[in-house]
């Protein structure tokens, strides 16, 4: 079984960054294809623009993949390596201030003034 709160480096494992790139690529290369027309009838004389489609998709899909993986590995290096052993308790986008303030504490039932003055 996974463990209950796992750490930042067994949620970007290798694997894991390729798979994701790999899916935008698919993606990418499927909306290429489906816009240029691919899935229309076939017309006498349209083969080679279904070939130049074929092409295109597979460039656009190459670009999407190498993009993606140099994006999320950047991405990954912005993190400092002390903290990647720290397991993940909870959203990492949450401000510190929701979790001090937390019921019991009084400061629960306090709300913030609506903004004034326009």
């Amino acid at each position: 079984m996974s463990e209950k709160n796992p750490t930042r480096r067994d949620l970007m494992r290798p694997v894991h960054l390729l798979g994701f790139a790999l899916l935008a690529a698919v993606f990418a290369g499927v909306v290429t294809l489906v816009s240029m027309g691919v899935l229309q009838e076939q017309r006498a004389g349209a083969a080679d623009m279904h070939v130049r489609a074929w092409v295109v998709a597979g460039i656009v899909a190459g670009i999407t993949f190498i993009a993606t993986l140099v994006i999320m590995a950047l991405s990954l290096l912005a993190v400092d390596p002390a903290k990647m052993a720290k397991p993940v308790t909870r959203g990492l986008l949450l401000d510190p201030e929701d979790e001090a303030a937390r019921p019991g504490d009084g400061d629960a039932d306090r709300r913030h003034a609506p903004p004034t003055g326009h």
